[in-house]
Order: C-alpha cells, then structure tokens, then sequence
C-alpha cells in the first residue's frame, strides 16, 4: 500500500506534509485531531470560518457526567450557568421538574468552548488552517487521499494518508463524493435567540416546552444565564422556525410572560440531526463524526458529548491505522464496530421515543406530564436518569410500576388507530 501512496504522489507532484487531514474545527475535529496528535501523528485541522466558535452552533447545554466521560476540564470563564435540575411545559402549561441535590449539567459559551478546544490541539501539535474550505476528497484507486482546499480564492491539494470529516450537518463532502449521508428526513431546522433578560425563571433550571403548536417534531427551551439573559430557542421539521420563535415567546402561556420584556440580542440558526447514527462512517482512507455522522441525541439534539466520545475512537483508529500503514475500509471498520459498541443502543432506543414523541397530539403531551407530576416521575429521574445514556435509563425503569405505566401509555398514546388495531392484531396471533 505504501508504495502505491508514494507513486500516486509523486505522479501528482505532491508532498505529504499531513499525515491526518480533519475537516472542520468544532468539538469532534478537535478532538479528533488531539487524540491522533497525542499518539505523535502530524494532524491539520481545516476550518472554513476565520474564527474558531464563530458561528455558533448550539446551545451548549452538556451534562458535567458527560464531561468527565470525555475527560474535558472546562475552563471557569466558558461556563455561564450550572443547573440542578429541568422544568418540563405541556403545551396548555402543565409543568413536570425535576431536580438533583447537586448540579447535573452546565450551560457553556459555545465559542469560547471550541476555541478552548482548537487551542488545546493547537499547542498538542495539530495545524489549524483557518478561512480554509474543503472543496472535495482527493479521491484515487478508490481511496481518499486528502482534500482540496479553497483559501481566500487559492487551492491548494492537502495529500495524507487518512481524513476524518467532521464538517457538520451539511455533509457536503460526502455528497460530493457519492458517500452515504445521514438521513435527511429526520434532520430539524432550529433557531436560537440570546435575550437581555427573562422574569420568573428558577435560575438553577432548564426549562423545556413541549407541543406541536410551538415546537412541532421538537421542543423549544429557556436556559438562563448567571447574568439575568438567557438562552431562547426551538426546532422544527418544516417551515421557518423563526414564526413559530415569534409566537412561542409571544403567545406560548407561559413562556410569553416569562419572555414578554426580553429584548433579543442575537439570532442563530443551525439544522440538527436526529437519525441517530448513520449505517456506514468509514470508507478507504476515510472515517465521518460527529453531526455528519449523526452521532446526535434524538431525543434532545445535544451532539457534543457522544459526538466527542466517537471523536476520540476515530482520532485512535487513526494512530492505529498509521502504526500499520493500513488505510483500507476493513481495517478503519473497527472505527464503527466501537462507536456502535458504546452509543448504538442508546442512538436506537432515543430514535424510536423521538419518533413517538412526534406522534403524540398535544392533548395527549399534557396528560403525559400531569401523570408525571401526579405518579411521581421526578423521584425515579432523579435515582436513574443519564442524560447522555438515555437508552439505558429506559431499561432501568422497568422495575418501577408507575414510570413504567407512563411508558406505556406514552407509546399507546402515539399510535393511531390503525396502528393500534394492528397491534393487538398480532398480538393475538
């Protein structure tokens, strides 16, 4: 294989400078690009933005277990509030909390989050080269070779032994390509607003509002700030999500009163994931994390915790790969076979409750959280909730007969009349 990579090159008339070209400069190219450097391999970085953060691309709401998962310390300066707990809105105003002695999650400065993150691969050895757009694979014999680099109107070919695409959502290289994609029938457009101030709002909670009137095939939240601001947003499936921002903080029941002298200072917009992991994130000479991947939460679209756990697999397979000088698809496999190891379950499993949750009337959401605040729901959350591990809490709420019963009666709930007359049908059989 050697031989053929040196012969291509010098075919070419280029120089392998790289030995691992990362495309994007978010969480899981960071951290992609710091595990292959730690283990000694010379990594550049490609981000098409000039600034590291900017825009931003998420909320930045991360469970502080999720952080010690992926071995993150977070600086004091990036984190704007920590939170106990959350409160849970029906669409008519019904309201479910739940909450923990201690606090359970952070609210980050995104920006200053992936700076902090492209800094630490900086000073690890990884090249970042900003203002730098990745075009295309450099695609030969079927393997990709590197990428084509467009900077400020200049290409330039980037030849390495191995790329890992962690560009995001768009999957614009893999497009390009021919390469499978992530499914785009389970990827939501969402919106956020940063306000100047929000009233009657418990400071130590996240607040999450359900229904489809608002948020449909999402939800919308408010996540305070330690400064008094805070954090305003949703997502949808269809349509433009910044109508259905204008009526949630202007005529949702409850977040209109909590909203209604906010000012907003700042707008984002950016789609999401919900697929729950595509079926092939490996080819020759080329491994896919993160959004791309679908490596997402369906359940809540929160991509940087599992996104960096697969981040670090890849950035390993990466070293190994090199060790051996093989770049084939069966050797980068084992990228896969371990990222589905520890999250597939879990990706499964939230998929499956997003697409009932989907299903569900409005009506229906506020029995679900009146029977969650009346049967005490909170109690079990507290003892077995994972934020991150959401399948799993699934399984461990089998032995308690009350959450099992909403449970149940969520999923009932969600079929409709065919599909429930197709139940019981093979039920029987």
């Amino acid at each position: 294989m050697l031989a053929s990579v040196e012969t291509w090159l010098e075919r070419n008339g280029l120089n392998k400078e790289f030995e691992v070209a990362v495309v994007g400069g978010g969480v899981c190219g960071s951290f992609s690009a710091l595990t292959a450097a730690r283990f000694g391999a010379k990594v550049v970085v490609c981000e098409e933005h000039r600034e590291i953060g900017v825009p931003q691309h998420c909320a930045g709401l991360l469970s502080i277990s999720g952080l010690k998962r992926i071995g993150l310390s977070v600086p004091k300066k990036i984190i704007e509030n920590e939170f106990t707990g959350a409160v849970f809105y029906s669409p008519s105003g019904k309201e479910f909390e739940i909450g923990r002695p201690s606090p359970v999650a952070y609210v980050l400065n995104r920006a200053l989050l992936d700076k902090h993150l492209a800094d630490v691969a900086e000073k690890s050895g990884v090249k970042l080269l900003l203002g730098s757009r990745a075009e295309s694979f450099v695609i030969d014999s079927n393997f990709v070779r590197g990428v084509i680099v467009n900077k400020e109107g200049t290409r330039q070919t980037l030849a390495t032994d191995l790329v890992i695409d962690a560009e995001g959502c768009s999957s614009t290289l893999l497009k390009k390509a021919g390469l499978q994609t992530l499914d785009r029938s389970m990827v939501v457009q969402a919106v956020q607003a940063e306000v100047d101030r929000v009233k009657e709002v418990d400071m130590n909670k996240v607040e999450v509002y359900l229904g489809r009137r608002y948020a449909p095939g999402f939800f919308a939240w408010i996540i305070p700030r330690r400064d008094g601001s805070a954090k305003v947003g949703l997502a949808i499936q269809n349509g433009d999500p910044r109508e259905y921002l204008n009526r949630f903080m202007n005529a949702h029941p409850v977040a209109s009163e909590k909203l209604g002298k906010s000012k907003i200072t700042a707008v984002s917009f950016h789609p999401i994931p919900l697929g729950g992991g595509t079926s092939k994130t490996y080819w020759n000479g080329l491994l896919v994390v993160g959004d791309a991947a679908s490596q997402v939460k369906p359940t809540t679209g929160g991509g940087v915790i599992l996104g960096a756990l697969c981040s670090k697999i890849a950035g390993e397979v990466a070293h190994d790969a090199l060790e051996g000088n093989n770049f084939s698809e069966k050797f980068l496999s084992r990228y896969q076979s371990r990222w589905r190891k520890l999250i597939a379950f879990d990706l499964a499993a939230m998929r499956q409750v997003r697409k009932m949750l989907n299903r569900l009337r409005d009506d229906k959401i506020d029995t679900i959280i009146e029977l969650c605040s009346n049967l005490g729901m909170d109690r079990v959350l507290e003892e077995i909730g994972d934020l991150d591990f959401q399948g799993k809490t699934l399984l461990r709420i089998i032995p308690y007969p009350r959450a099992l019963m909403i449970v149940l009666y969520s999923i009932l709930s969600s079929l409709s009349p065919l599909d429930t007359v197709k139940q019981a049908s093979t039920a029987k059989k």
